[in-house]
């Protein structure tokens, strides 16, 4: 990882900022993307307590597609580097589909699908020019076939379909390109952080809960494989249920 540009979204807290913190320490250069910028602030002193570069932060709201698109033009027109895009970030949303706001859908919808297709699209150009870019995107259990829905909102199991489908389709397109695409499929995850490396590292027991750990090491694992192998998707589950689901 030393020295790759790694984008992620999603990164003041959770998922996000364990991944960003893990990356940074394996001396990737990280930008960090988030709708809080003192979530954002926090996890960017982190890094710099840590390894003393200071990443860049973005404040970035995905369901707002103007600024998606502008932050893309943005980093089109100035040429920049970039050879990792990880699609982190995702609204989570509970409860009975006719209780819910038309406000509420339309902006979990745009925050997870559109979002995140306007960005990997804006970003897509400058990746195609690293020698060894990868496209990841962290949706959930709830996005795979019969999935059972459990807490999970109708919107939200749609929305995480739709990134299911969306990955898949881009993984067929770029591939030969050099652009590798993931999707990583994680349950219900147990929020830890590698700042407090007891936790990171204790061993857990078979009826544990996935952990941020586990995810951020199936990624790590995709990440540092051979060019000549991809990984098209990665199902995590629990040693004794599958049927809890990520929340971010």
């Amino acid at each position: 990882m030393n020295g790759r540009r790694v984008f992620i979204t999603g990164a003041g807290r959770g998922l996000g900022a364990a991944l960003a913190l893990t990356l940074a320490d394996l001396g990737a250069e990280v930008t960090l993307a988030a709708r809080d910028p003192a979530a954002l602030d926090k996890v960017a002193n982190a890094i710099v307590s840590r390894s003393s570069a200071k990443p860049e932060t973005i404040v970035l709201d995905l369901a707002d597609a103007k600024a998606v698109t502008a932050l893309t033009a943005q980093w089109r027109a100035e040429r920049r580097a970039l050879d990792i895009l990880i699609n982190n970030a995702s609204m989570w949303q509970s409860g009975d589909f006719e209780s819910g706001s038309d406000e509420d859908l339309i902006s979990l919808v745009n925050a997870n699908v559109t979002g995140t297709m306007l960005l990997t699209k804006g970003l897509l150009p400058l990746l195609k020019a690293s020698p060894a870019a990868d496209i990841i995107t962290v949706v959930s259990v709830s996005g795979m076939p019969q999935a059972e829905q459990q807490e999970a909102s109708v919107a939200f199991v749609a929305s995480k379909a739709a990134q299911s489908g969306f990955t898949d389709a881009l993984r067929q397109e770029l591939r030969g390109s050099g652009v590798r695409i993931t999707a990583i499929y994680p349950p219900n995850i147990e929020d830890i952080s590698p700042l407090d490396m007891a936790d990171w590292n204790r061993t857990r027991d078979t009826d544990a809960w996935v952990t941020n750990r586990d995810v951020v090491d199936a990624l790590l694992a995709a990440l540092q494989r051979g060019r000549h192998i991809s990984f098209q998707s990665i199902l995590i589950e629990t040693a004794t249920s599958n049927l809890h689901f990520h929340k971010d």
